[in-house]
Parts: C-alpha cells; structure tokens; sequence
C-alpha cells in the first residue's frame, strides 16, 4: 500500500515539470544555448552593450538565460529591427525546449499571424 502514499518531491517535481536531463547534461545545454545567443548577439553588441553580454555570458542557469530574453531582444531589436529580432529570438527560444520548467515555456501568441 506504501506505493500510493504522496511523497512531497515527486508532487512537487510533477508541479514544476521536473527535467529528465542529468546536472552535466543540463550545463553543457546551458553552455551551448549561451553561445548560441553570443553568437546571436554578434561582436557589436560585446562593444556597445557589454551589460547585456555580460548579463548572458555569467548566467548561472537555465532558467537566468530565459530571463535574459528580454534585453536580448531589446538589443536585437535596436540593432536589426523588430521583424528580425523575433525570428533570432524564437530561434533562441527553440533551444529552451524541454529544459525549463513547464510554467517557464512560452504561450502561443496572438500576435504572431
């Protein structure tokens, strides 16, 4: 009967949407979308913006590089335009897939049609 008692964890990582990923799998996920997102922001912006660089390039997890999305695209905005820095930004966001928590992924948006 032990095996439908609730356990707190599993609740909670089944709340969360726990990763199937291993800790090393994760780092090296983390590491490859944060060159990915530098590569993104090209040479330019490591001279002109070296906050938001800064910002992306010392993130310490998943979940801070999602939440850099914001100035990220502030910046690719200003530099391409809006039209290219939401295509450079779903790419980006493609990359998160399956590595956040299901409250972290984005909504279908209305405005994109």
């Amino acid at each position: 009967m032990r095996r439908f008692k609730p356990n707190f964890k599993n609740y909670f990582l089944a709340l969360m949407g726990s990763s199937e990923f291993r800790p090393s799998t994760l780092e090296g996920q983390t590491e490859s979308i944060r060159q990915f997102i530098l590569q993104e922001l090209g040479e330019f912006t490591e001279k002109n913006q070296p906050k938001i660089v800064l910002r992306v390039r010392y993130a310490q997890d998943i979940q801070t590089l999602w939440y850099a999305r914001g100035d990220i695209m502030a910046e690719l905005s200003a530099k391409h335009g809006e039209t290219i820095a939401r295509e450079k930004i779903a790419r980006i966001s493609d990359k998160f897939k399956g590595l956040l928590p299901r409250g972290l992924s984005s909504r279908p948006s209305s405005l994109t049609s």
